[in-house]
């Protein structure tokens, strides 16, 4: 049967597109947009989201950078990853802690001010933050990946801990790609279970990935070897569910992405929070940082 011409070019735009898509695992990975030397936080001069007020600011004193050993347990030798934790460290065995998992580009510097705002719900430093560099991110080394993002988080609970955490005041935070470890170590926890689970902007599935970057109903795995499925492993989250998107992501749709990661939990629990007007990055200035922090506080808090 001879083709049409519209099959034809149909055909010809297909291919084009997967050929565009066939760096899909490394435009999910953008860890050096902005490289550093060294970590600067307060200091950093470099692009970011958005710009606290002073107000929001941490003292020194409750800011504590260090670095953890990550090691898979088939894995030969253990790989540096860098840390920063807000708050005070010796309130870990009481204190209730957020694990802050940021997105898929550069450093903790550039999550900073996230973090940080996160440090002022319900009052300065009544809750501890902690938030890592991945693999490749900032000055961690290895190679990122989809195993090193688990890992990594995996390592960074451990800590926690050994700390005193125990799981009743463990809170998971996944922002953008961060919602990939958030959500299978809430679903699936290796060591502490986290108490509740909150997910900014997050990531549907490769499959939405590939689909939404094709615009055809294109198998995953023609362009992509990643087996990111949160639709799928938010079914297993028993946890309460806070979930928040803009309803302008023009990268991670709110109805091909977000909706479908919350229609598909199951669990007692959940609440939604979807942002008139707000993008991918800036659904706490778009809300107003002090609305952010109420609608956050009183999840943490039911």
């Amino acid at each position: 049967m001879k083709r049409t011409t519209i099959q034809i070019l149909v055909l010809f735009i297909f291919s084009i597109v997967i050929a565009g898509c066939q760096k899909l695992d490394d435009n999910l990975f953008n860890p050096n947009e902005n490289k550093i030397t060294e970590y600067q936080l307060n200091n950093y001069k470099g692009e970011v989201d958005f710009k606290l007020p002073e107000s929001y600011q941490i003292s020194n004193d409750k800011v504590h950078l260090f670095t953890l050993e990550s090691k898979a347990a088939d894995e030969a030798e253990a790989t540096t990853i860098h840390a920063v934790y807000i708050g005070d460290r010796q309130r870990i065995a009481t204190d209730t802690v957020i694990m802050y998992c940021h997105g898929n580009k550069d450093h903790m510097d550039f999550y900073w001010p996230r973090a940080q705002l996160l440090a002022n719900v319900n009052g300065k430093n009544n809750y501890g933050i902690l938030m890592i560099d991945y693999r490749g991110y900032g000055l961690s080394g290895g190679k990122p990946s989809e195993k090193a993002l688990y890992v990594d988080v995996t390592t960074a609970l451990a800590w926690l801990s050994s700390q005193g955490l125990t799981s009743n005041r463990l809170i998971m935070y996944g922002f953008s790609m961060g919602s990939i470890p958030a959500t299978h170590l809430t679903a699936e926890p290796v060591n502490l279970k986290p108490e509740k689970l909150m997910l900014e902007a997050p990531i549907a599935s490769a499959k939405v990935m590939v689909q939404d970057a094709t615009g055809l109903a294109t198998p995953a795995a023609f362009v992509t070897d990643l087996k990111i499925d949160n639709v799928e492993m938010i079914k297993k989250v028993t946890q309460p569910l806070f979930w928040i998107h803009g309803t302008k992501d023009d990268f991670l749709n709110i109805n091909t992405h977000g909706q479908l990661v919350f229609d598909n939990h199951k669990g007692s629990f959940k609440e939604a929070h979807k942002i008139a007007g707000a993008g991918h990055s800036n659904i706490p200035l778009e809300m107003g940082f002090q609305n952010y922090l109420q609608v956050v506080g009183n999840f943490i808090r039911r």
